[in-house]
């Protein structure tokens, strides 16, 4: 199969030490190119990890022909304009998450990307590791029984005023950052949406983001509760109880790619730790994304599920201002 090349808009942290380390194990997806605005930064990061070209802006490599698909990680507020500068140049995207500021910001991204034909993905990783497929299995067999709760942990620390985690304007603040996943999980496991949620919100004094958010996902028959924090003990969990045991994962997000996952499975006759053998959860990202766009087929995760996430996370923020239960439109 033809090896696919794939563009980077931003020489971000995340890309450097998660990203590229495994897709420079893929035999299918090659990093072509990297952009910054900052041209020297390009030029010193091609250099150092030995990705072949180096543009001094994004428009730059967007216009190369050679480049088949692009990751965007730039800071949250530039996702919607460069996935439409992207679909203006007929490149494939996967973008970081979340897709947008807001659920209407997304759909009309995605909207504008299909108008010209390409395809795009929010870069949600932790579901195409093995660990949650098997989740997912041990939910439709029920082995736990019915679920009756989700309950999620996410944090870590944080305290930098140049990050852009801390900078508002951005999109910073850990319910944009780290609260995604939690919504974003209990939705996967649930295979639902919520109909209504609730939200309480610490916010920092200084750089006027959320530091710590608590929510509540109300699903009818059940419940999602998480808490993420941008100023706490690093610590990641997720536990989903049903009406005849539970399930826990130990290392939800940030699985490493060279360790065993452990899923503990604990009922009423026994409790199991199932072992996950080790499983690079970035390169099967972007290498279900290169089948897809290689060969016509169906993306890993649809497009939409961006802007249903994105529906929850906009009705979290309206209930940490209003105090109260905000619906979700049905």
């Amino acid at each position: 199969m033809k090896t696919l090349k794939l563009g980077v808009l931003g020489a971000s942290r995340h890309f450097i030490t998660r990203v590229l380390p495994a897709l420079q194990k893929s035999e299918f997806i090659a990093v072509y190119g990297i952009a910054s605005r900052d041209g020297e930064k390009a030029r010193e990061t091609a250099a150092r990890y030995g990705i072949p070209h180096h543009f001094a802006s994004y428009e730059g490599l967007l216009q190369d022909p050679a480049v088949d698909f692009v990751y965007i990680p730039l800071p949250n507020d530039l996702h919607a304009e460069w996935i439409r500068r992207s679909a203006d140049s007929g490149k494939h995207i996967i973008c970081e998450k979340p897709l947008a500021m807001n659920a209407p910001e997304a759909a009309a991204a995605i909207a504008y990307a299909r108008e010209k034909g390409v395809q795009i993905m929010e870069a949600f990783m932790y579901r195409l590791h093995p660990q949650w497929q098997r989740v997912l299995e041990l939910v439709r067999f029920e082995e736990i029984g019915r679920i009756s709760a989700i309950h999620t942990i996410f944090s870590y620390a944080n305290n930098d005023p140049k990050n852009i985690r801390n900078i508002r304007a951005n999109g910073g603040g850990a319910l944009y950052d780290i609260g995604c996943y939690a919504v974003s999980t209990a939705r996967f496991v649930m295979q639902a949406e919520p109909s209504r949620v609730f939200c309480a919100m610490n916010v920092d004094p200084q750089f006027q983001t959320d530091v710590l958010t608590n929510g509540v996902l109300d699903f009818g028959t059940a419940r999602a509760l998480f808490s993420v924090s941008t100023q706490s003990f690093p610590q990641q969990r997720v536990q989903v109880f049903g009406t005849g045991g539970s399930i826990t994962v130990e290392i939800p997000f940030n699985m490493p790619a060279d360790v065993p996952a452990k899923v503990t499975v604990q009922t009423g006759v026994a409790t199991r730790i199932l072992e996950i053998g080790p499983a690079d959860q970035y390169r099967l990202e972007f290498e279900a994304f290169g089948q897809a766009i290689a060969n016509g087929a169906a993306l890993p995760i649809p497009a939409e599920d961006a802007v249903n996430n994105m529906k929850v996370l906009d009705a979290l923020f309206r209930s940490a201002a209003s105090g109260q239960w905000e619906t979700l439109p049905g």
